[in-house]
């Protein structure tokens, strides 16, 4: 569907309490690094008014690294880990405060949250950090979060902040997910192309068929395009939460339920958290291969997955870990909490049946999926990937030797 909308007010976004508002770098610094004050006032502005309206703020922005380049004297964003950490550790101080500073303007105080994808990856994590933002959220602070990129390292990235904010948004139960960047929204082809048209609303994976998706956004400073975009609104329309994706000028159309940018309805229900996380965040600890049978039936009729049903074992796994249930095309069809420990199942195979994993525990995969073959190194450290690519873990007997 495409077309303006402007005069027709968004109802999802009129009745949400919790908006989760991701910014990115280009729409808070300048094209060679260093942040913008103008900008970071305006955009602090618009959230401020929606704070003293009674919504709640989690504000998840970039710009650290950005933020870092130019009192390192760095004319564009280095491709090196350690020169990335270097800017992301100087950038990260003045960029919160910057916004100690702007949101002192109008009497809030804000709160610094930095994550790693281990901090959401772990279920243990994953609960203390909902505590934790749940908690500044109550005592009336404004959450900003990032990534905590001084100390993330390529194996334990989101990527990008995309994807951070489409999690945050799961992690603190959010009615709303705005995504900020310098483009007003998604369109049909390259915005700059003669004729490509705004969509203003996606109800479906149907609505992108025929979309091109390309990167967006100032080269140099940023790391998100709209692809990144696109694949954050799926995570959080899956769950349940609508997303509002415009240009950071139009956040105050954006919040005031305006219909600025592209908005990408809900597609699915609000499921239990740890299911949520579970699909989204969680990193698979190995895999177990199943029966043709046993696949329909686990995804298809909501059975227990029984440790008769699986022909193979990959990867170093225990009790409670996530795993990844594969087909015998070694195809992921389901991604679960583990029952038993890896090392058990060759041993309760003969046995009488045996949970290995419960359906309260279990979230079918959707779709095609794409399997990216990597070892599990010999200390047992789980391979990662960003969602949408499935990793199939292989056991530490099929990594090669030193």
């Amino acid at each position: 569907m495409t077309g303006r909308t402007e005069d027709v007010l968004r109802a999802d976004v009129l009745t949400a309490r919790r908006i989760v508002v991701k910014v990115g770098s280009s729409s808070l610094t300048t094209a060679v690094g260093g942040l913008d004050s103008d900008r970071v006032d305006a955009l602090v502005d618009v959230l401020a008014r929606a704070r003293a309206a009674g919504t709640e703020i989690v504000l998840v922005s970039s710009g650290a690294i950005a933020a870092g380049l130019a009192p390192l004297g760095l004319a564009e964003r280095p491709r090196d880990l350690a020169r990335q950490q270097a800017a992301a550790c100087v950038g990260q101080g003045l960029l919160v405060a910057r916004y100690t500073a702007s949101f002192a303007r109008h009497g809030l105080r804000v709160g610094q949250v930095l994550l790693t994808a281990d901090d959401v990856g772990r279920r243990t994590q994953y609960r203390n950090a909902h505590r934790a933002l749940s908690q500044v959220l109550a005592m009336g602070a404004v959450p900003v979060v990032n990534e905590n990129d001084t100390v993330a390292t390529a194996e334990i990235r989101f990527g990008d902040n995309d994807r951070l904010a489409a999690l945050v948004a799961h992690l603190v139960r959010a009615d709303l997910l705005v995504l900020l960047s310098d483009v007003d929204g998604l369109y049909d082809g390259d915005p700059g192309r003669p004729g490509a048209r705004r969509l203003a609303e996606v109800r479906g994976p149907g609505d992108l068929r025929d979309v091109e998706l390309g990167s967006a956004g100032l080269a140099g400073v940023g790391t998100g395009g709209m692809v990144t975009k696109v694949e954050a609104a799926r995570i959080a329309t899956d769950a349940g939460i609508p997303v509002v994706l415009t240009a950071a000028r139009h956040a105050a159309d954006a919040l005031a339920g305006r219909g600025t940018g592209t908005l990408f309805h809900r597609t699915g229900e609000r499921a239990a958290d740890h299911l949520l996380w579970l699909e989204h965040a969680s990193t698979p600890r190995g895999a177990v291969r199943l029966t043709a049978d046993a696949a329909r039936a686990v995804v298809q009729d909501n059975r227990p997955l029984l440790a008769a049903d699986v022909t193979g074992v990959e990867g170093h796994f225990a009790a409670g870990d996530p795993v990844e249930l594969l087909d015998e095309d070694g195809r992921v069809v389901a991604r679960g909490l583990a029952g038993v420990d890896a090392r058990e199942l060759p041993r309760t195979r003969p046995s009488p049946p045996r949970e290995v994993v419960h359906p309260d525990d279990l979230v079918p995969v959707a779709g095609p999926t794409r399997a990216v073959e990597r070892p599990v190194p010999r200390d047992g450290t789980p391979a990662r990937g960003r969602t949408g690519v499935r990793i199939r873990v292989l056991p530490a007997s099929a990594v090669p030797g030193p």
